[in-house]
């Protein structure tokens, strides 16, 4: 299948203002774009890009005093496939595990393994390990939390939202990851497009999404504890330890978002490709 995706996002600066823009598509699927990715600046102005330390497309900015555009618009190719499952995964000891991996064992900004470790414990101890395990941590996330645009606050950590018992995606990713890496797997957040491809079209506005990847089965596994079911059309944009990693924007300095808006549509009529 064909999926056009793409941003229209502005912001407001009172003084030029450096910022990092993580909103490319990832290397990984670079080789299934059908219409360049191609991050347009208005007012134009350059753009260093380069690949950050998890692989991601990256680019530096200085963004002039007053109003920022920052928009994309293409074409991609997906197999159409929901995600993989693996209800035979099994679960690494920690001597086995690849070293690059380690990295996703650990405490993070938005997963403090330390605080949950005993909620972990007595939750999920007696799960058999490996796949079921996870999935066993994403029902219980699923069921805990409720989702609303309302509930999102860009401090919530994985402890505030098992607390509080309500977020948005990276929310439910958060917790989910949280509770994996204290049960020794390890487990990575990862942003990108999801569209309502295969599933009934939602009203709400069409937003990035969250959800997290685990490490079973000498591979990396996509779940989602916010739907909790297998999807079609995802399409990775960056991976990271936490949302502090993979943010679309971080500024360096005061600015104020302006405008946001994210396409991510099945085409369903194919039209020519100018590549």
């Amino acid at each position: 299948m064909q999926i056009r995706a793409g941003y229209e996002i502005s912001y407001d600066c009172p003084q030029p203002t450096a910022m990092i823009l993580t909103l490319s598509v990832h290397p990984s699927r670079v080789a299934d774009l059908l219409t360049p990715d191609r991050m347009r600046l208005d007012p134009p102005i350059p753009a260093n890009t380069y690949h950050d330390s998890f692989g991601n497309f990256c680019h530096v900015i200085r963004a002039p005093a007053g109003r920022m555009n920052v928009s994309t618009d293409f074409l991609v190719h997906d197999d159409g496939e929901p995600d993989a499952i693996g209800p035979q995964a099994e679960q690494h000891a920690l001597d086995d595990l690849p070293v690059d991996t380690l990295l996703y064992l650990l405490a993070s900004r938005y997963c403090e393994t330390d605080r949950l470790s005993n909620t972990a414990w007595s939750l999920f101890g007696q799960v058999p390990k490996g796949w079921p395990l996870v999935k066993a941590i994403c029902d219980y996330v699923h069921d805990r939390l409720t989702f609303g645009y309302q509930y999102a606050s860009p401090g919530k950590t994985a402890w505030d939202a098992h607390t509080e018992r309500r977020g948005v995606c990276r929310d439910f990713a958060h917790l989910a990851i949280t509770l994996c890496r204290c049960m020794n797997i390890p487990a990575r957040y990862c942003t990108g497009y999801l569209g309502d491809i295969g599933v009934p079209v939602d009203d709400a506005p069409m937003d990035f999404s969250g959800w997290f990847e685990a490490y079973l089965g000498g591979r990396w596994y996509t779940f989602d504890a916010r739907h909790n079911k297998p999807r079609i059309g995802r399409i990775l944009m960056a991976r990271g330890r936490d949302a502090t990693d993979v943010a679309m924007v971080t500024s360096f300095g005061p600015c104020t978002l302006a405008g946001f808006k994210v396409i991510t549509e099945e085409v369903t009529s194919v039209a020519p490709v100018n590549a």
